[in-house]
């Protein structure tokens, strides 16, 4: 036989099939390069979320910092929100110097010393997990409301820049479908979220939360109550 004995008794066939070439190349790697700056220009803008949502209850995160704290306390003086629950998870370094063994007490001091009063605040702490953290929080704000038979239908979430978009989503999965939720986030003072490439802070955060906004939004789904 010939043509290579029929091309393996028949089992293959021969077909012409089209390759880029030089130019070609040249030009795809120059959309893929064109592609990966856009991506990059608009992650850090994508997960950084500002709706709020004033007229129900503020969230704050416990772990943010005292400008954090700050805005949180400006925004519940200026739209007088029913009541400003502060979440948090407990003090991993410094706890035995501190009087304050949880994140979550620790933010309801530093609102106080801000012009807050106690009957404005109310602390959520939860207990020392290793995974799914912002959604564990929000459940123990569930569970405190639910306890205390509360049912806000707003529910409006100060957090940092790129943390927004996921804690949003985790806060909604936690708290259910009669709740909305909305977000105010604040700029880093530690990068320009602008150009958050230019900085180890700006690529850490924004690259990190990138990855974890894509886990919660495919990989995570809340366990079975």
């Amino acid at each position: 036989m010939t043509e290579l004995t029929k091309l393996y008794c028949g089992l293959l066939r021969r077909r012409q099939c089209l390759v880029p070439t030089l130019r070609g190349w040249a030009l795809a790697a120059l959309v893929a390069a064109a592609l990966a700056f856009l991506g990059l220009r608009e992650i850090g803008p994508f997960l950084t979320v500002s709706d709020p949502v004033p007229g129900g209850v503020m969230v704050v995160e416990g772990w943010a910092s005292d400008y954090v704290m700050e805005v949180a306390a400006g925004e519940f003086k200026q739209h007088h929100y029913a009541k400003l629950f502060v979440t948090g998870l407990p003090v991993e370094q410094g706890s035995l110097l501190s009087a304050y063994t949880n994140l979550a007490y620790a933010g309801v001091a530093t609102l106080l010393k801000l012009g807050l009063s106690t009957n404005d605040l109310q602390a959520v702490p939860s207990t020392q997990i290793r995974r799914d953290r912002t959604y564990n929080m929000a459940v123990a704000l569930r569970n405190w409301l639910r306890a205390h038979d509360l049912s806000p239908a707003k529910v409006n979430l100060i957090t940092v820049g790129p943390h927004s978009r996921r804690s949003r989503l985790l806060f909604a999965k936690a708290l259910g479908k009669g709740v909305r939720v909305g977000t105010l986030a604040v700029p880093p003072n530690d990068y320009d979220e602008r150009r958050w490439w230019n900085s180890s802070q700006g690529v850490r955060a924004v690259i990190g939360e990138a990855l974890a906004y894509g886990y919660a939004r495919l990989l995570f789904h809340p366990p079975e109550e």
